[in-house]
């Protein structure tokens, strides 16, 4: 008898710490071993450096300078997310921008702009310079497409990782639930949330399917 109460006692501690465990937050730690394994996937012998920055927001981004790169991520994200596929659906994503040389394809589009505003002589009404401008619209117009590619890269370098490839499809639920929404209006370089997690959906089936999951 008592056998049974201890073991009953056991179980209901075991319940009990359910919740707490479903929604723990990922540990530093884990970065940058997840980080490791997606640049082997993706045959980088010298990925950049990764660094965790101090900030609510969850958020995720790649900086740019000659010859080199780096990925910040922030704690806001790894309180947010829960598992390392979700993480390292985001930082393949990231790690998508760096392969398909976005970077150069939008500085290069900045500056044709830049000489086509020059060229008709367009001076801006706000005292906008035509460089500033030509990789703004640069931006604008071809950042969208440029995050559709890097989700697609991402979730299949995800896969050859050998993480779920749903998890960027959750990591993106699960920033939308929390209300951090992306917005198509204005310079926004990133698809609006519905209409990207219906597309970030659609190619995570193609890796595995819904039902068997």
């Amino acid at each position: 008898m008592r056998v049974k109460r201890t073991s009953l006692v056991v179980a209901i501690f075991l319940l009990l710490l359910l919740p707490i465990e479903a929604y723990a937050a990922l540990p530093a730690s884990v970065v940058p071993e997840v980080w490791q394994r997606l640049a082997k996937a993706a045959n980088l012998e010298k990925p950049g450096p990764i660094s965790i920055v101090k900030q609510k927001e969850p958020n995720a981004w790649v900086s740019f300078s000659v010859g080199s790169y780096s990925v910040s991520v922030t704690t806001g994200m790894l309180d947010l997310l829960d598992s390392e596929d979700e993480l390292a659906g985001v930082l393949a994503h990231e790690l998508g921008h760096v392969k398909l040389n976005h970077y150069g394809s939008t500085v290069g589009r900045g500056v044709l702009y830049s000489l086509i505003f020059r060229a008709i002589g367009y001076k801006g009404s706000s005292g906008i310079d035509p460089v500033e401008l030509g990789l703004a619209l640069a931006e604008a117009g071809f950042s969208r497409e440029q995050e559709v590619e890097a989700d697609d890269y991402g979730i299949e370098l995800a896969a050859k990782a050998g993480y779920d490839p749903w998890g960027l499809v959750r990591a993106l639920e699960k920033m939308k639930a929390a209300g951090y929404t992306t917005s198509p209006n204005g310079f926004n370089s990133h698809p609006p949330t519905d209409r990207r997690l219906q597309h970030v959906r659609q190619t995570a089936q193609k890796f595995a399917p819904a039902e068997a999951k």
